[in-house]
């Protein structure tokens, strides 16, 4: 699904600064990684790293090594714009690689890598324990992956709108079900993933040699004049997604 994301562009990158979704990822996945001991000295992987927003972060965080990979080339011809703009060379190196994380280069070994949705876009059971293998295979012993992975069954009992998803249809074919959705952007933008269960992710990842799995509730960031109490307690009643933890 590479493609969509090519089309997407800026518009993606508008998508994941604005939507509470992408806020309440962004709180829960950076807490994890201070719950860590943060990434100092570590060399990190940042798996579908899009725009290089959290690439970017875990840089600045003083990752000894920071190594963005994205299938999309439009993808990763932002993310090194967006490091050029708003780092500069003083912020030290980073290396951008379009890549398919089904099929990663050898570009490590990493003690960490990060990964926000790149497993609800494998089509098939094959290419999602293909993906696993091939992170496990980035990373050291002992290492550690942390996905933001999406929440299933939610839909259609669930609306997500508020938070900067609509989800439109779910396609029920092959190993996974399809849904078709879109980015509440103005106007809104168009995508599609796959429905994995839990229990197939972590399948998959015990296969692909991962010693233990866990699984975290998504954080949501404080409240604000514009997202008080009641919009995250909602939110946490039926979150987007969940935090995938996976050590080597």
């Amino acid at each position: 699904m590479r493609f969509q994301y090519d089309t997407l562009g800026e518009r993606y990158a508008e998508s994941r600064t604005t939507a509470a979704f992408s806020a309440a990822d962004t709180y829960t996945l950076h807490g994890a990684i201070d719950a860590l001991g943060g990434v100092r000295g570590l060399d990190a992987l940042d798996l579908a790293c899009g725009y290089g927003y959290n690439t970017r972060l875990l840089a600045r965080g003083g990752a000894r090594r920071t190594v963005g990979v994205d299938a999309s080339e439009e993808m990763i011809k932002l993310a090194r714009e967006h490091h050029a703009e708003q780092d500069g060379p003083a912020a030290g190196t980073i290396e951008y690689h379009v890549a398919d994380a089904a099929g990663l280069p050898a570009l490590g070994p990493f003690d960490l890598a990060t990964a926000v949705y790149p497993f609800n876009h494998t089509p098939d059971r094959l290419s999602l324990h293909t993906m696993f293998r091939s992170v496990r295979a980035s990373l050291r012993a002992g290492g550690r992956l942390l996905a933001i992975v999406p929440n299933a069954g939610a839909f259609p009992r669930v609306d997500w709108s508020p938070y900067g998803v609509r989800i439109l249809d779910r396609v029920v074919a092959g190993d996974a079900p399809l849904l078709k959705a879109h980015f509440l952007t103005e106007p809104p933008v168009p995508f599609e993933f796959h429905e994995w269960a839990h229990s197939e992710l972590a399948e998959a990842a015990v296969e692909a040699g991962f010693s233990t799995i866990g699984w975290q509730p998504n954080r949501t960031p404080p409240a604000d004049p514009e997202r008080d109490d009641a919009y995250w307690t909602a939110y946490r009643a039926w979150p987007i997604s969940s935090l995938m933890t996976c050590v080597a």
